[in-house]
């Protein structure tokens, strides 16, 4: 399918969000894909990700995730002054405002004429753990997480006892989490305490471990693997066209 994109300023009870919108250039009501970045927020490699998934079939909508604490329209470097303010504003930002960012992307989607009342999430790195958190919300029918970084460590900001992990068995949708052996942002034990988690609240999920690096789905740098990026795509877009149908 051919594609179009769009910006669109979202309010929320914390600011505004812009967030651009990929979807299928033509006639019809499409599912939504909530597509939450990395730390560096809306960059080259997460618009193609976002334009592939819409061009397959789906409303796709990628946030800035930190919104409150960046000027609109910031993109960060894949570098180390990048990186640095990507992960400060990752501890600076509580889990309940990205909470009420989910509701607002909900709401924003299922205002849209082209939009169906079907909503899903996805992420890579923090993005793949923000996909998490937003199937707490139940108009999330399914969460494709990848990589999802800090889940097992509860580092992130909130309200004790309102911690990812520990509300897992408020997640009432499909999960397929995604993660790399090689990677050292979750390790075997951390990866073991979610699988772990999610047994005992019986959730409904499907558990992939690759043999890859940390960031393997970005088209940019020496960790990128383009034959196990195109398997996961095709293996979220077929699970968002069952899940979100």
């Amino acid at each position: 399918m051919i594609t179009k994109t769009e910006v669109h300023d979202i309010a929320t009870p914390t600011g505004v969000m812009r967030t651009t919108l990929y979807r299928p250039d033509s006639k019809g009501q499409f599912a939504t894909i909530i597509f939450y970045s990395e730390i560096f927020q809306q960059t080259a490699p997460i618009a193609r990700s976002a334009a592939i998934l819409a061009g397959h079939g789906f409303v796709v909508l990628v946030p800035e995730v930190f919104h409150e604490l960046n000027p609109i329209g910031t993109i960060l470097a894949y570098d180390d002054a990048g990186k640095d303010k990507g992960n400060a504003d990752k501890w600076a930002k509580p889990l309940e405002q990205h909470d009420t960012d989910t509701q607002a992307l909900v709401d924003f989607a299922r205002a849209q004429s082209f939009c169906s009342d079907k909503v899903g999430s996805m992420g890579v790195c923090i993005g793949g753990h923000l996909a998490y958190r937003a199937a707490l919300n139940p108009d999330i029918s399914g969460a494709f997480c990848l990589y999802p970084t800090d889940i097992h460590s509860n580092t992130l900001p909130c309200q004790e006892g309102n911690d990812s992990l520990t509300r897992s068995g408020d997640i009432k949708g499909e999960l397929v989490m995604v993660f790399g052996k090689q990677d050292p942002h979750v390790s075997k034990e951390g990866r073991k305490l979610i699988y772990q988690k999610l047994e005992q609240v019986n959730a409904n999920f499907t558990w992939l471990e690759v043999n890859a690096q940390h960031a393997f789905m970005r088209d940019e740098g020496e960790r990128y693997d383009a034959a196990l990026a195109l398997q996961m795509y095709l293996q979220a877009v077929a699970f968002f066209h069952r899940v979100l149908n």
